[in-house]
């Protein structure tokens, strides 16, 4: 009964169905190192948005890296801005509103720190320069967000030459600091709060949206695992099928011979 099993065309789609299963099992473990990864990400940057702030020399110094888990740490950092020397990041959108970020220089005895001050409207042009709010003058304590330098790796972003003077499209702190004249951490700082207050200022940016830490790459992952069972399944009940549909035929060649006889 079972011998078409052996046939061609049953053979292929044994193979197919081996085939699947790993491809499936492979793709769900990819999706749950996934989840696993973005989860502890997610968590990792909420503890470090609700942690006390800390002076920045605790977790960033010049020339040196930020290191992943100390990304969106709350940092302290008290020096005076040199707006000689500010940048003002293109393409860079809030609520759907297309603008710059303002960095601009904050130097310390131990160097400068790059500040994100936040967003403002763009030019009248793609090129023009946008209008900046001035920062406090004299000494100024920062309280922000700490953020290792930005590459195409960490954010998409193609960097390119030619750009209006002033005008950048990475905060590449690396890179950035070859211009300025003094030492620069090797982070930049996401300014959320200023002592003393400017009259008037950039807006400021809000905190990383944490996600489902990675509650989607989870579903994915049960998803490819289901595909299996239903892979499986239905294999066993297109056999089943067709057993079926050969033992009614041969029933009924059987009731023909008998019905002639």
């Amino acid at each position: 009964m079972y011998r078409f099993l052996l046939t061609r065309r049953w053979v292929g789609l044994h193979l197919l169905v081996l085939a699947l299963i790993p491809a499936f099992f492979f793709l769900g473990t990819w999706q749950w190192g996934r989840f696993e990864e973005r989860s502890a990400s997610s968590a990792r940057i909420t503890a470090n948005l609700a942690a006390a702030p800390v002076p920045i020399e605790r977790l960033d110094r010049p020339g040196a890296a930020v290191p992943e888990k100390d990304r969106y740490r709350l940092v302290t950092v008290t020096g005076r801005y040199d707006t000689a020397h500010e940048f003002v990041v293109r393409r860079r959108t809030l609520n759907t509103r297309v603008g710059f970020h303002v960095v601009t220089p904050l130097v310390t005895p131990q160097g400068a720190v790059l500040v994100n001050r936040g967003w403002v409207p763009a030019g009248a042009t793609a090129d023009a320069h946008p209008q900046v709010p001035a920062p406090p003058p004299g000494e100024v304590t920062v309280t922000g967000r700490l953020r290792p330098g930005e590459t195409r790796e960490n954010t998409g972003i193609r960097n390119r030459s030619g750009l209006p003077t002033g005008q950048i499209l990475l905060i590449d702190t690396p890179a950035l600091a070859k211009g300025l004249p003094y030492e620069v951490f090797g982070g930049f700082v996401e300014l959320t709060a200023q002592t003393p207050a400017a009259a008037d200022a950039p807006e400021l940016l809000p905190p990383p949206d944490v996600g489902g830490g990675g509650g989607l790459n989870l579903a994915y992952a049960v998803q490819w695992w289901l595909f299996i069972g239903i892979a499986v399944g239905g294999w066993v009940l297109l056999i089943r099928r067709e057993a079926r549909d050969l033992r009614a035929e041969r029933e009924s060649q059987e009731v023909t011979v008998r019905a002639a006889r």
